[in-house]
């Protein structure tokens, strides 16, 4: 019997407040990407589809040269329990403690743990999980 390695699964989760610059996002992005310290590249931004309007979400995510995934809401609602910090506001506005932490971690796969917890700067919320392998 062999196994099969995969490499980690390196998720960002991005949440933000309505009319944010995608530069800001891009800033804060590699600022996470620096505290985060892990040599994996990371496969693509993750946030909520009610997020979907955010244009900025999805030009930071073009100006990094990553994928932009919009995550169901029960995606983010299913790994809920595994976020670290809690915002009332987003509690009440998505039901979920921290959007970025929650899309990182559902975009990181059912074995992801949050390597940076939600950092927040200027209207932007970036959290980043890893996943070492298969669930």
């Amino acid at each position: 019997m062999s196994e099969t390695l995969t490499a980690p699964i390196l998720a960002i989760g991005i949440g933000c407040r309505s009319g944010v610059a995608p530069s800001t996002i891009v800033a804060l992005v590699r600022t996470a990407l620096t505290r985060a310290g892990h040599e994996a590249a990371p496969v693509a931004l993750f946030t909520s589809r009610a997020k979907l309007a955010e244009i900025a979400i999805s030009q930071a995510a073009a100006a990094l040269g990553l994928a932009l995934v919009h995550l169901p809401e029960t995606d983010l609602e299913a790994v809920a329990e595994r976020a670290v910090t809690r915002s009332e506001r987003v509690v009440a506005l998505f039901g979920v403690p921290s959007v970025a932490e929650c899309a990182a971690l559902a975009g990181a796969g059912p074995a992801s743990r949050l390597i940076v917890p939600r950092l927040i700067e200027n209207g932007v919320t970036c959290a980043i999980a890893i996943s070492d392998g298969p669930a």
